[in-house]
């Protein structure tokens, strides 16, 4: 596990945690170089006084709030800190919510708790009192220098606290044109729905999240690794306007492709099962 980036504790009602916060993402990515075209040398980026212009190093360097032009107030960590020592050292619940009740959108950037010293047992308390009751927590935390809201979500062993959107921060969909309601407004048939649910039974499994993988990263290595032995590292490919385009505006036959679909997912489960039933079948070899 990486560093902690927050320590202190969840609060609610005389209830006192002390706990640890990581952040739970590992984000696939590239680390990519911008370079010079012309040559293929690196760009360097500098931190300069701009009066002086001369470069300024990292120990030289202090946060200041612009109170009016070209004025400002110096804040250090220690001043974030100040400001409400109570408010960046707890996590404060505020409600307890059904879990079904936050919608997808809201939800930011996920975090593990663990627990501190002498904090096992109120920890585990909170875990299971919010599996049982089917509810997650609602709170508000200071994470370096801005407040979040935040739900603490029970996972198997671990809390979860993924940090949450404030309604001001999301766009109204009201502007959106979607499809009403109304299904026969948007010609979808009773039949078309009946068939979409068929579909959808026989593609119904458990969640297993280790199935899934960033196969779009996967193939931009090779495509990387082929460049490197083919020995085009700096060959710089533009777009090809002849390329075919995706086709807009076709009228589609929804219902006959949901036939196929349901037939070719069946007939992929039916192979799925008939290979499964074989190898049940075959004689274990006996091991010498």
């Amino acid at each position: 596990m990486s560093r902690s980036i927050w320590k202190g504790a969840i609060s609610f009602g005389l209830v006192h945690i002390p706990v640890v916060l990581y952040s739970a993402e590992n984000r696939n990515s590239f680390d990519l170089t911008m370079l010079d075209r012309r040559n293929m040398k690196p760009v360097g980026f500098k931190r300069y006084n701009k009066e002086t212009e001369k470069e300024v190093g990292w120990d030289d360097i202090v946060k200041g709030y612009e109170y009016e032009k070209e004025r400002y107030v110096v804040l250090t960590d220690e001043d974030f800190k100040r400001a409400n020592i109570e408010a960046t050292q707890t996590i404060d619940i505020k409600a307890f919510v059904d879990a079904d009740e936050v919608a997808p959108t809201y939800f930011e950037t996920p975090y593990y708790l663990a627990p501190d010293k002498r904090g096992d047992k109120g920890y585990a308390l909170l875990r299971e009192t919010l599996k049982v009751t089917n509810k997650i927590a609602i709170a508000t935390v200071v994470i370096r220098t801005r407040q979040y809201l935040a739900a603490l979500i029970p996972g198997d062993d671990v809390i979860v606290l993924n940090t949450l959107r404030y309604t001001n921060e999301l766009r109204p969909a009201k502007d959106l044109k979607v499809p009403s309601g109304n299904l026969k407004a948007s010609g979808v048939s009773p039949r078309e729905i009946e068939m979409a649910k068929t579909l959808v039974d026989e593609m119904t499994e458990q969640w297993k999240p280790e199935r899934y993988r960033d196969t779009y990263h996967d193939d931009l290595m090779k495509l990387i690794d082929k460049r490197i032995k083919a020995g085009k590292t700096e060959v710089i490919t533009e777009a090809n306007e002849d390329e075919e385009k995706p086709v807009r505006g076709e009228v589609i036959d929804l219902m006959a492709l949901l036939k196929r679909s349901v037939q070719a997912k069946g007939q992929s489960s039916s192979r799925s099962k008939r290979a499964s039933l074989k190898q049940e079948r075959q004689p274990r070899r006996k091991s010498a």
